[in-house]
């Protein structure tokens, strides 16, 4: 595994990884949201990942939003990678709600990040390793 930018450590718990990507959970119980990171050094747009990598982030992105918008019975699922602060290559995965604090607008900057309880956080790293387990894709999970 790389080393993740440490605005990524401060904000997200790491879940364990795929064949590519490293897969985090951001620490904002405000939704279901998870970050793909791929493992390799100096990317900072998708592009600058080979033709075969490109096509196995869009299938470990396509499969985990799938699984999210399944897991959680989510209304719609917001996929970016924007960079403007942390510039390593990552790919927030976030479950939306119509019923959600932000709908419909982006979650960036619209309400504080709301903490997960001990037990809440505990919960929900354990749903999605679980789940994590029963994808076509190889996830091995952080310890």
């Amino acid at each position: 595994m790389i080393t993740l930018d440490p605005r990524l450590l401060n904000d997200c718990e790491v879940l364990g990884k795929f064949e590519l990507c490293s897969v985090l959970l951001m620490r904002d119980a405000n939704y279901p949201w998870c970050v793909l990171v791929p493992d390799r050094d100096g990317m900072t747009e998708v592009f600058d990942l080979s033709a075969d990598e490109q096509e196995r982030l869009k299938l470990e992105s396509n499969t985990l939003l799938e699984y999210l918008k399944n897991e959680f019975n989510a209304d719609k699922m917001n996929v970016a990678a924007l960079g403007n602060v942390v510039s390593q290559l990552h790919i927030h995965h976030i479950v939306r709600y119509k019923t959600d604090i932000a709908w419909p607008a982006p979650v960036w900057g619209a309400f504080p990040a709301k903490a997960y309880s001990d037990e809440e956080i505990k919960n929900r790293i354990h749903v999605l390793k679980d789940g994590f387990k029963t994808l076509n894709l190889d996830f091995q999970a952080a310890t």
